[in-house]
């Protein structure tokens, strides 16, 4: 009789912690697969990144935070939030101006310097140029890769403009490779 409640007990605290784990990988943090080259060197093709998808749907993304959203063509997509909603866009000379005030991108000075020709890392435009909008929707987000040249990013209306309800979270860690491990900013 011991061992029959001895083994039930067994089956209800393996059954909690399946069910905990389940709930922490599907309402709060979630494993995410980096694929492409878009995010670079910030982010490499392959690295492992964890995702909170609780704590900003509690508040908005704040510009800069790279976020995991649903591409509408296949494997979700990791880019930066460059424009929050009622933001205008615009880079010159290789240069981020958001509602006309010069923004600096650190993450992107080692990039530049690498750069072997004389080109620029992020072409001149404007948002309205691209998606024929003067400022970013309300409940969306303007999004960029790091890797401007390659990146499929709002650009493009294809991608365009991401509406918060399709943003799965934002990338906190890469915990693979363990070279690359620590958390994002």
């Amino acid at each position: 009789m011991k061992k029959k409640n001895e083994f039930f007990e067994w089956i209800k605290v393996l059954t909690l912690a399946v069910l905990i784990a389940v709930g922490i990988r599907f309402f709060l943090m979630t494993p995410i697969v980096v694929n492409g080259a878009s995010m670079m060197p910030t982010l490499e093709d392959g690295d492992k990144l964890i995702i909170n998808k609780i704590g900003p749907k509690l508040s908005d993304y704040d510009r800069f935070d790279i976020i995991v959203f649903k591409s509408p063509d296949g494997p979700n997509y990791v880019k930066r939030v460059i424009g929050v909603p009622g933001d205008r866009i615009e880079y010159i000379e290789d240069e981020l101006f958001i509602n006309g005030e010069k923004f600096e991108e650190p993450y992107l000075d080692d990039y530049k310097a690498a750069l072997i020709d004389s080109g620029t890392l992020t072409e001149d435009f404007r948002m309205e140029e691209y998606l024929g909008e003067t400022t970013v929707p309300e409940d969306s987000y303007f999004v960029l890769g790091d890797n401007r040249r390659v990146s499929n990013d709002s650009r493009y209306p294809a991608v365009g403009f991401i509406p918060k309800d399709v943003i799965l979270g934002k990338a906190e860690l890469v915990f693979w490779p363990f070279d690359n491990f620590g958390t994002l900013k």
